[in-house]
């Protein structure tokens, strides 16, 4: 076999990776189901509270996609052999997904105390928990999944050659953070 013709050899892609984009794959149809019933309800409801109680949350939405371009530039710097640098890129992923949840907790507090809206006030509230509530909860799975890896970082258990490793935790959450995007227009732009 020629040089040319094998460097153009196929190789199978890892498992991890068909593994993360099959996960990405179910997940994305169910959050299609909760968005397309949050835009199908949002209107619907006779009684209380409206879209209008709603506010964009633009400075978490700036976290969570700025906590994308922290965690590439993670695992760009693992790659390198820079476990310092990862390190602190990581913990940087780690705080802007915790404000971004913490920032979450806090509208839906002036929500639920100041505007009335529950899950079961009506159906706004009820499509709009679910479909924020699921996004948040795949963000909480990232940032635990994040800082148990921050810890074993700690231990220095983690080196170069966890760099394949890490990427597939990091599409998880570049994933969350384009689900984000959707549901922020779905929910703040399009189904006010």
């Amino acid at each position: 076999m020629s040089t040319a013709t094998a460097s153009a050899a196929w190789e199978l892609p890892s498992r991890g990776k068909v593994g993360m984009f099959s996960l990405f794959a179910s997940e994305a149809a169910i959050f299609v189901i909760f968005i397309v019933a949050y835009l199908f309800y949002a209107g619907k409801s006779i009684s209380g509270p409206t879209a209008s109680v709603l506010h964009a949350p633009v400075l978490l939405t700036v976290c969570l996609l700025a906590s994308s371009l922290t965690i590439h530039r993670a695992v760009a710097a693992l790659r390198r052999g820079d476990v310092g640098a990862f390190a602190g890129f990581w913990v940087a992923t780690i705080v802007l997904g915790a404000v971004f949840l913490g920032g979450t907790a806090l509208e839906w507090r002036h929500l639920i105390r100041e505007e009335g809206l529950t899950i079961r006030t009506n159906l706004l509230g009820t499509t709009y928990y679910s479909l924020v509530g699921l996004h948040a909860f795949h963000v909480t799975v990232g940032v635990l999944a994040m800082a148990t890896v921050a810890l074993l970082t700690a231990g220095g258990h983690v080196k170069r050659e966890h760099a394949a490793r890490v990427d597939l935790l990091s599409l998880y959450w570049h994933f969350v953070d384009v689900v984000w995007i959707a549901v922020f227009l779905v929910v703040y732009v399009a189904g006010r």
